[in-house]
């Protein structure tokens, strides 16, 4: 919905205003060690299930940048969908030989 009101005032995309928005709260959070808590993509370790992947999940950013991977308890069917992302980006990973 906001992006729709975006394109309206502006009259053209809008697709470069999120990520430019996350891109300021993150280093803002870092260069300031506010500790918020954000979505990034992040190398688990056994986080959610899953290991030696890059996945995105929500983490405190602060003055030393990741500090923690939150791990928030997911219901089983969105642990199901978390692992079928999980295979999905292991097959693309796979196919481009990564």
């Amino acid at each position: 919905k906001g992006g729709g009101e975006i394109v309206g005032l502006l009259k053209f995309g809008s697709a470069y205003y999120a990520p430019a928005a996350s891109a300021v709260e993150m280093t803002e959070s870092i260069v300031k060690n506010k500790k918020r808590i954000l979505p990034c993509t992040v190398w688990l370790q056994g986080e959610y299930g899953h290991k030696d992947i890059y996945m995105g999940v929500p983490v405190k950013l602060g003055r030393n940048g990741i500090e923690e991977i939150i791990q928030i308890t997911l219901t089983d069917e969105e642990q199901a969908l978390f692992d079928k992302s999980v295979a999905a980006v292991r097959e693309v990973i796979g196919i481009v030989k990564l």
